[in-house]
């Protein structure tokens, strides 16, 4: 496809399937943890539930999976740095900056012209 032409609507970028993937890797991941008892489950549960709705609607290249996946990254990155500097978990400072790499890739403007 050449440079100028316009996006195609609903032409997912390899990017957005990455994330998606990984989103839902860390969703199953929150879920089984809250359902061990390694997380709160009054918490836990319903954000996979959220982001694991949000990356089959992202799929679809829907504007709601779109912004579910979206405030799911923007959350996580939060949750890790918060969890970092309090819990002393310095390795979870990489999840956070992944998360907001990842937040900021799908609010560039070349990923919402393409949602439907």
């Amino acid at each position: 496809m050449p440079d100028n032409a316009p996006p195609i609507k609903g032409e997912m970028l390899p990017g957005v399937a990455a994330i998606a993937m990984y989103m839902l890797v860390v969703a199953i991941i929150g879920a089984f943890g809250a359902l061990r008892g390694a997380f709160p489950a009054m918490i836990a549960l319903p954000i996979a539930t959220l982001v694991v709705v949000g990356v089959f609607g992202l799929l679809r290249m829907r504007r709601w999976g779109w912004a579910l996946v979206t405030a799911g990254c923007l959350l996580l990155a939060f949750a890790y740095g918060w969890i970092a500097r309090h819990g002393g978990m310095t390795r979870l400072w990489v999840m956070a900056g992944l998360d907001l790499c990842m937040f900021l890739y799908l609010i560039r403007t070349e990923v919402r012209e393409r949602l439907r």
